[in-house]
């Protein structure tokens, strides 16, 4: 067995490496219960959304070689804003699918029919902004900008997000969404983007986690009467 003093001192590792990682590993347990009893469709906001949409149907659409653009076609997409077909091509150029006039991003009212068709029609809309910018926290990072910024009256503060130059629906947040992405980052510790996995940080606790159980299977070993008496007996 091991000497008193190097049992001590493992007894002192294993306590002080508790203490330095105690509060990240009651939150990787907070955010992974919270994870695990959460349904991941009403994260999303299923719930708010109008599921039973269903895409339109258009005919007397212009042939793509009456369009008049400074580029050959690479992709093409159609969409429906506001009732209106729209073609969105090489995503760059939104072009009326009836007329072939091109269309320099979409209003407001337009930004509102999208939303209204998108989402349940018991949500009363309470203001709409413009977002030209976000930050690496932003609820919306990482997707199409400038985008409309439509808020609902709800006590869930629910916003729901829509592309300026194409008008396609984006996604919807609101209050649970946004524990789940405060508790996400908490549990991949990335406090700059929130959503690397790959961390310096992380992989250093995960490594002093193991270290910490690692110890304290170690300081069993060597306090055990039973571990004693079996050694002894080997003797």
């Amino acid at each position: 067995m091991v000497k008193r003093t190097t049992a001590v001192k493992i007894r002192k590792a294993h306590r002080y490496l508790g203490i330095f990682l105690g509060i990240q590993f009651i939150m990787w347990t907070a955010s992974g219960l919270y994870f695990s009893w959460t349904d991941i469709d009403e994260i999303h906001g299923d719930h708010f959304r109008n599921m039973d949409y269903e895409p339109a149907a258009f005919d007397d659409l212009i042939g793509f070689s009456e369009l008049e653009l400074p580029a050959k076609i690479s992709s093409l997409s159609l969409k429906e804003i506001a009732g209106k077909p729209y073609y969105w091509i090489n995503n760059e150029f939104l072009v009326d699918a009836r007329t072939g006039d091109h269309k320099e991003g979409i209003s407001e009212e337009e930004a509102l029919a999208v939303a209204n068709r998108e989402m349940s029609s018991e949500l009363n809309v309470k203001g709409v902004e413009v977002i030209d910018e976000t930050d690496k926290h932003h609820e919306y990072r990482e997707r199409k900008l400038p985008a409309y910024v439509i808020s609902y009256d709800s006590p869930e503060n629910i916003k729901a997000y829509v592309s300026v130059a194409d008008g396609s629906f984006q996604t919807v947040r609101h209050r649970d969404w946004r524990w789940f992405d405060f508790l996400w980052m908490t549990h991949t510790m990335d406090y700059e983007s929130r959503d690397d996995f790959n961390t310096t940080v992380l992989r250093a606790f995960s490594l002093l986690g193991l270290i910490t159980v690692m110890s304290g299977f170690l300081l069993w070993f060597t306090s055990s009467p039973t571990m004693r008496n079996l050694v002894k007996r080997k003797k």
